[in-house]
């Protein structure tokens, strides 16, 4: 196996790993002794999900989120240097889209270091694939700010760009928040204007739909508290 860091997928919720991960992303993993994960537990779980007979106490765990200090992040590269591959595991989906892993591939790029990404479920491309949107141009932005005037400025700023531009424009929301989202949307978008919501995609209860906003208002939906993604095109 070549020495390079390796971006591994993670399943999108409780998907068994068959169904979305080829059997080439396994031989990987069981090559590899570190890892850069956001979360130490949830990735020793899937790590043994991956292969139950894995010793995990023999491997080595780097912790990258949001409260690791930008300064030792260079450090976690030290077995790269070393000759020695480096793997990195996000909570869910792909390393380094809307996720911490993007600054240690920055730092290995920099560094020359071979980088390669493993074949693995996205969210945010499956809900693409799955909207009858635009898939020529699109973008993506992560999460709408919470307070309410500011979210619906930008909605209305992601709309008129969807418009103008005939480009699709997607972005999450914390679960809980799902319904308000959906609320904020119905209350700001023009009746026309498509809206598509993916929640829990890969998993057994994946739910995709499009309809016009005006179709929206007043139904009752399914998506509850699960992980979604929200896309809004031209109608």
């Amino acid at each position: 196996m070549k020495t390079a860091l390796y971006l591994i997928p993670v399943t999108l919720g409780e998907t068994e790993i068959n169904r979305v991960l080829p059997t080439y992303n396994r031989e990987v993993i069981l090559s590899i002794r570190h890892f850069i994960v956001e979360d130490i537990r949830s990735a020793r779980r899937f790590l043994k999900k991956t292969d139950r007979e894995i010793d995990i106490d023999k491997l080595t765990f780097y912790e990258l989120n949001q409260h690791t200090p930008p300064e030792i992040i260079e450090s976690f590269l030290k077995p790269l240097f070393l000759g020695e591959s480096v793997g990195v595991i996000s909570e869910a989906g792909c390393p380094a889209i809307a996720d911490p892993g993007a600054d240690v591939v920055r730092l290995a790029q920099a560094n020359r270091f071979t980088v390669i990404p493993l074949v693995g479920p996205s969210s945010i491309l499956m809900s693409l694939m799955a909207s009858g949107f635009n898939g020529q141009s699109f973008a993506f932005h992560g999460y709408l700010p919470i307070e309410t005037s500011e979210r619906a400025k930008m909605i209305h700023k992601l709309e008129a760009r969807a418009y103008a531009e005939d480009q699709t424009q997607i972005f999450i929301e914390t679960p809980y928040r799902n319904e308000k989202m959906l609320e904020d949307l119905i209350r700001n978008c023009r009746q026309e204007t498509k809206l598509c919501i993916a929640a829990n995609i890969s998993c057994e209860d994946e739910w995709i739909v499009t309809k016009r906003i005006k179709e929206w208002a007043g139904k009752k939906t399914e998506i509850g508290k699960r992980p979604c993604i929200f896309l809004i095109y031209k109608g």
